[in-house]
C-alpha cells in the first residue's frame, strides 16, 4: 500500500490545482461582469421585431469572437435623441454593429428627458413615424447625425419633415402617424420599461438584459461588455 502512496498524493494534487484553475477562472468571470455591469439584473431584453430595428452593416467578426460558436447577443439603447452624449455615442455605436455585424441584435428604445430636452419627443416621433414606413434606421441615423440643426429650434417639425421628405415617405401619412396613436403608444411603452429597469438617464446600454454601468458607457466599455455576454452565451451553447 505504501508502494501507491506517491501516486495518491500526486493525484490529489492534480485534481486540487485543476479545482483551484477552475475557481480562479470562474472568479476572473464573474469580475469581468461586476466590473461591468450594475449588479442587478434587468428583465431580457427583447428581439428587433421588424428588419429595420436593426443596424449593422457589415458581417466583420471582431478577434475577440473569432473563435465562439455562431452566438449572438442583444443590444440595447435607451436613448434620447437631443441628448449630447447619446449624439456622440451614435457613431461609435455604428461602428461597433459594423464589426460585431451579426453577433449583436440591436434595439433602440426611446426614453426622452422632455423636462431637459424640449425637441426630444418630437424628434422620437418622428422616428417611430418613419418606422411605420420601414425607414426607421434612416431617420435615426439623419436625426443623431444633424442633432445640431433641429435640437434648439422653436418648432423642429418642419425640420423633421424634410427628413422625411428626404428620406422618400409619404409626408402626409408621416406628419399624421407622428400624433398618432400607435406612435405615442410606442414610446411611452419604452418610457415605461426604462423606468421599470431603473433607467435614470441616457445614453444608457443593456447587453443581454444587463444594464452596462454608466462609468463604462463608452465605446471601449460597450466592447468589452458584449466581449463577455459573448463568452458566456457560447460557453452555455457547449454544454
Amino acid at each position: 500500500m505504501k508502494r501507491y502512496t506517491p501516486f495518491v498524493i500526486i493525484i490529489a494534487v492534480l485534481v486540487a490545482a485543476v479545482a483551484v484553475v477552475a475557481v480562479v477562472l470562474r472568479t476572473k468571470k464573474n469580475g469581468a461582469e461586476a466590473t461591468l455591469f450594475t449588479p442587478t439584473a434587468a428583465t431580457p431584453t427583447p428581439s428587433p421585431t421588424q428588419s429595420d430595428t436593426a443596424q449593422p452593416v457589415s458581417s466583420a467578426t471582431p478577434t475577440q469572437a473569432k473563435d465562439l460558436p455562431n452566438v449572438s447577443v442583444t443590444v440595447e439603447e435607451f436613448g434620447d435623441y437631443q441628448c449630447p452624449p447619446c449624439g456622440l455615442l451614435h457613431p461609435e455605436l455604428k461602428n461597433i454593429l459594423a464589426e460585431y455585424g451579426n453577433r449583436i441584435d440591436f434595439v433602440f428604445s426611446n426614453f426622452p428627458l422632455t423636462r431637459n430636452h424640449k425637441n426630444a419627443m418630437a424628434a422620437a416621433q418622428a422616428a417611430e413615424a418613419a418606422r411605420l414606413q420601414n425607414r426607421f434606421v434612416k431617420m435615426h441615423d439623419l436625426i443623431y447625425e444633424n442633432q445640431s440643426d433641429w435640437k434648439d429650434q422653436d418648432d423642429p417639425r418642419p425640420t423633421l419633415v424634410k427628413y422625411a421628405r428626404d428620406l422618400g415617405l409619404d409626408v402626409k401619412r408621416f406628419t399624421r402617424d407622428m400624433d398618432g396613436a400607435e406612435v405615442q403608444q410606442r414610446i411611452a411603452a419604452d418610457t415605461q420599461r426604462a423606468l421599470s429597469l431603473g433607467v435614470q438617464g441616457t445614453p444608457t446600454i443593456l447587453i443581454e438584459g444587463q444594464q452596462l454601468k454608466a462609468e463604462v458607457t463608452n465605446p471601449q466599455g460597450i466592447r468589452k461588455g458584449i466581449d463577455v455576454m459573448l463568452a458566456k452565451k457560447a460557453a452555455l451553447h457547449r454544454q
